[in-house]
């Protein structure tokens, strides 16, 4: 039984509190993160049995990933592989294997998103946007805040 100060939603349990909203600041979503350590294989997944296009490959090094864009709908599947052993991406696959990392959610105003994000009470891993495959500007909200995934705010480049 769920105690009656928290709100449930599906595995997730939230206490329920007087916060601020976040206005609407996402567009669509953008792409899905997927942690892998065999890109290779991964790309042979998706790529040859799931049927998505390959669109681009980058390496991030401001994030120490290797990334392969692949096209689904109007969105994409990001693979990620790290490129050594300290990026954010190795220590995912260290905690929890391969799997989904992030979801992101395209924004036409990146830091207007980060400061609504920051005013709404959000917990920001980045309070400036980082550069981002093909030119991006990117920014992650913390999980804990987001109820427990990893949120990507992505504005394109122009």
């Amino acid at each position: 039984m769920i105690h009656p100060g928290i709100l449930a939603y599906g595995p997730i349990a939230c206490r329920k509190r007087s916060v601020a909203r976040l206005p609407a600041v996402f567009g669509r979503i953008d792409h899905i993160g997927v942690a892998v350590e065999d890109l290779d294989g991964a790309i042979e997944l998706y790529r040859d049995r799931f049927e998505m296009r390959e669109q681009h490959r980058e390496t991030v090094e401001a994030f120490g990933v290797e990334a392969v864009l692949l096209e689904i709908g109007d969105g994409h599947v990001e693979l990620l592989r790290p490129t050594g052993p300290d990026s954010g991406v190795a220590k995912f696959l260290a905690r929890n294997g391969p799997g989904m990392h992030h979801v992101a959610y395209q924004t036409a105003d990146i830091d207007s998103a980060l400061s609504s994000a920051r005013d709404a009470g959000f917990r920001l891993i980045d309070e400036h946007p980082r550069s981002g495959i093909q030119n991006s500007r990117v920014a992650f909200l913390h999980p804990k805040s987001t109820g427990g995934v990893l949120t990507e705010l992505v504005e394109p480049s122009h």
